[in-house]
């Protein structure tokens, strides 16, 4: 039976979009508490069906599928812009497909700006009306406000009108800045993109037998199930090891390894495998909030979905990326032996204008990796890395790095590095890396 926080959760699910709700309402309407009620309201918060916006409310919107991500909704404007909702509220809901900034004549302006995109414009009445008779919303930067009978037409229309404090450059730049995160976010698989469902996953009840774990391994040849309760909560796991020498009729719930670890739809996948490597787990179940079975994820999932990101293009450029696309291999020796370049870049500096930590660290890292590589196909995970020491580097310096493989293993390898600038060392790195095969 689905517990009274799951209710209120299908309840919000359930409402059409753009309806405003509150503590109080679905308190009364489910009868609970208001403290609840908050916290199943903050739970469809963060899984992306419900949006908070200052002096507007809690209301539901629609609730964006992953490939669409880089659209963002009127509702996540007005957070992002810090903006307040002049009219049209009942159309926060609705996504932009894009932004136009109006600075130029009203004529220009107007073929530019097409149904469902977002002008962002000063204080121009007119243009306010015409954008919002072509169908899209409006954004008034500086602060300003706009007349009466455009906010009647932006309620009429369900048309959001925003206006924020920031001016028309600023306002772009946030929203532009929004974006490009959720650009990076839809590049880190998760969990949940990758797992076997719960309708596909075969699984023991704590009451089954050690006969039925035979029964299931005869019938898909896999040796490792979770185990959950009658609420289908993961109670633990159980392998061919735990049933050897058992005796048919024993309780499953008297074998099985007790508190296993698990992992939720929004861990990311390198944290899984992580968590595989370390502890040498073939197959992990997939929990939500409340610890029920959602579903399983296996090692090899991990390793193709990990293969499948490198060949991924790249769209949102993270930090690393902005380091290590600029390595350059300077001489290749031989196998699994070679010397990098880097020219340390503003970005790349503190607010000192040297070299920064984290940076230093990306290049010993990716040194490492590459050389790793030629030795292993497959991926690598840093286990420690010890650096012995860092000196100031400026910017536009030249850094030549020159990774030495110390020692390869079957699952793990030792890299020393040594980073140079014009013949003096600059900086001394060790790092230990586990080696995942890919077969």
């Amino acid at each position: 039976m689905a517990t009274k926080h799951e209710q209120i959760l299908r309840y919000i699910d359930g409402l059409p979009i753009g309806e405003k709700i509150s503590v109080r309402q679905i308190a009364k309407a489910m009868s609970v508490s208001e403290g609840t009620a908050y916290r199943a309201i903050k739970e469809a918060e963060n899984k992306g069906y419900v949006s908070t916006i200052e002096r507007v409310g809690t209301i539901r919107i629609e609730r964006k599928k992953k490939e669409n991500i880089e659209k963002l909704t009127f509702a996540e404007v007005v957070n992002i812009v810090d903006g307040q909702v002049l009219g049209g509220r009942t159309g926060l809901h609705k996504t932009l497909k894009q932004f136009v900034i109006g600075a130029m004549k009203l004529e220009a302006m107007m073929r530019y700006t097409d149904a469902d995109s977002l002008l962002i414009v000063g204080n121009r009445t007119q243009a306010h009306e015409l954008a919002l008779k072509a169908g899209a919303a409006v954004l008034i930067t500086g602060g300003f406000d706009t007349e009466e009978h455009v906010k009647k037409l932006a309620d009429e229309l369900e048309l959001p009108i925003i206006s924020s404090s920031y001016d028309t450059f600023t306002t772009a730049t946030m929203i532009n800045r929004a974006i490009y995160d959720q650009l990076i976010k839809k590049e880190i698989i998760l969990v949940e993109d990758i797992l076997t469902p719960l309708t596909d996953t075969y699984y023991l009840k704590t009451s089954d037998k050690v006969s039925t774990w035979h029964e299931l391994n005869q019938q898909t040849t896999h040796s490792r199930y979770p185990v959950v309760d009658l609420n289908l909560k993961i109670q633990g796991m159980v392998t061919s090891k735990d049933i050897l020498g058992q005796d048919k009729e024993t309780g499953i719930d008297k074998i099985m390894t007790k508190h296993p670890m698990t992992v939720t739809g929004k861990t990311s996948v390198a944290s899984a495998a992580h968590m595989m490597v370390w502890e040498g787990i073939e197959m992990l179940p997939v929990s939500d909030d409340s610890s029920r079975l959602e579903g399983i994820i296996s090692r090899q999932d991990v390793l193709k979905a990990l293969q499948m990101a490198q060949r991924q293009p790249q769209v949102g450029e993270t930090i690393d990326d902005l380091v290590t696309n600029q390595m350059e291999v300077l001489t290749e020796k031989s196998k699994g032996d070679a010397v990098f370049s880097l020219e340390v870049t503003p970005q790349m500096t503190n607010h000192l204008g040297t070299i920064s930590y984290g940076v230093f660290t990306t290049i010993v890292s990716d040194a490492a990796n590459r050389v790793l590589r030629g030795y292993k196909k497959g991926d690598l995970v840093v286990e420690n890395m010890t650096i012995y020491f860092i000196k100031p580097v400026q910017m536009e310096s030249r850094l030549e790095i020159y990774p030495k493989i110390l020692e390869v293993g079957r699952k793990f390898g030792k890299v020393d590095v040594e980073v140079f600038n014009e013949g003096i060392l600059v900086g001394k790195a060790m790092m230990m890396c586990q080696l995942i095969d890919r077969q």
